[in-house]
């Protein structure tokens, strides 16, 4: 390994988004890129010169200079190409979710295991400034003992590439999913899910699954705690929305029912919109300003994951930070792979529930 760790870049749309923030960070080297489409390839690669640059992930693998892999493919890519890429001997940082069956979350575990390389899933919802916001709340004890959490992703995938039509709503439930159980410090142990309402039959023929929403009850293992969280993709009027309510003894936490609100902290009955400040100063000052600005924030460059999220809270950086400091750090990130795991299967667990009519499904042990 150099003196910095060198990462390759796989998936040049979101994942352009995350080019400057390696650039730019002390640690890293911002060494390759892979794309398909070897035009897109050289058009990423020439406007922030990036020299090496590759067309096949399998012969990107193969080169030794490469410490680390941050995939950014389609969803059906995720499972193979992170194994693939632990098993070539680079850690591997993944956009979400991890996988779309249990057993393809299994087979990571014991790829990761077997390398020894680190795995994080790049979950944006642990590292927004809202998300910061009430971890700090909580950290200090302000929150006092947490009573009850509440999760819902709600987006209009109309647009999307053709993968994603009649994806199951719970199959990427992690957006939803992991800032509850973060704030828990605790796993998914058990779940029962309702589907409701009906997608278009054209929609619902591609992966089976016929909801339109699906909503979920989970209890938390070890704990006395149960969380709620609610998903849609498909012909469901809702403004996109990824958010988590905290109810806890001292305060609790509401998202804003609409963007461009703020959020409200509840103190007894008492109740206050806050303004959640921005974490940059957590940062390494060379990537503080992308929690503010990326890739896609000017009206004719924009992302539909970019634009639909919001700029995803100010995340990017502080994802791309803790994935490099816990490789030079030798150390394992937050998410592990294990936890990973945990917030990936609760949607997989949650769909098959809902598939049964609600009927308890209890999530795999993994460690």
């Amino acid at each position: 390994m150099s003196s910095k760790i060198r990462v390759a870049i796989v998936g040049l749309g979101f994942g352009s988004e995350f080019i400057p923030i390696y650039q730019n960070h002390p640690y890293a080297e911002m060494y390759a890129i892979c794309q398909r489409t070897t035009d897109k390839l050289n058009q990423i690669g020439d406007h922030f010169g990036i020299e090496v640059r590759y067309s096949s992930f399998d012969e990107m693998l193969k080169d030794d200079n490469i410490d680390a892999v941050h995939i950014n493919s389609p969803i059906p890519n995720h499972a193979e190409q992170s194994i693939a890429a632990l098993v070539a001997g680079k850690h591997v940082a993944c956009t979400v979710p991890m996988a779309t069956t249990v057993e393809d979350c299994r087979r990571i575990i014991e790829a990761q295991q077997l390398s020894g390389k680190n795995y994080m899933m790049m979950e944006t919802c642990v590292y927004t400034r809202e998300f910061l916001y009430v971890k700090a709340l909580r950290d200090s004890g302000q929150l006092g003992r947490i009573q009850f959490l509440r999760g819902a992703h709600q987006q209009e995938m109309s647009g999307w590439p053709g993968y994603w039509e009649g994806l199951p709503p719970m199959h990427y439930a992690t957006h939803a999913v992991s800032p509850l159980l973060a704030l828990a410090g605790k796993e998914a142990e058990f779940v029962s899910c309702l589907g409701s309402g009906q997608i278009a039959d054209k929609l619902a023929a591609k992966y089976g699954s016929p909801f339109a929403v699906e909503s979920a009850i989970f209890r938390l293992r070890d704990s006395n705690l149960a969380m709620e969280v609610t998903r849609s993709l498909f012909e469901t009027s809702r403004e996109y929305v990824e958010s988590f309510d905290v109810y806890a003894d001292q305060m609790s936490f509401e998202w804003q029912q609409l963007e461009g609100e703020e959020p409200v902290i509840f103190t007894g009955e008492n109740a206050k919109r806050v303004e959640v400040p921005d974490y940059a100063n957590l940062l390494p000052e060379g990537i503080r300003k992308y929690t503010l600005e990326g890739v896609y924030d000017s009206a004719d460059n924009v992302h539909l994951s970019f634009k639909q999220g919001n700029g995803h809270g100010g995340s990017h950086p502080h994802l791309a930070h803790e994935f490099i400091m816990s490789i030079v750090e030798k150390r394992e990130s937050f998410p592990n792979v294990y936890t990973s795991a945990n917030w990936t299967c609760a949607g997989i667990c949650a769909h098959e529930s809902a598939m049964n009519n609600g009927e308890q499904v209890k999530l795999p042990i993994f460690r």
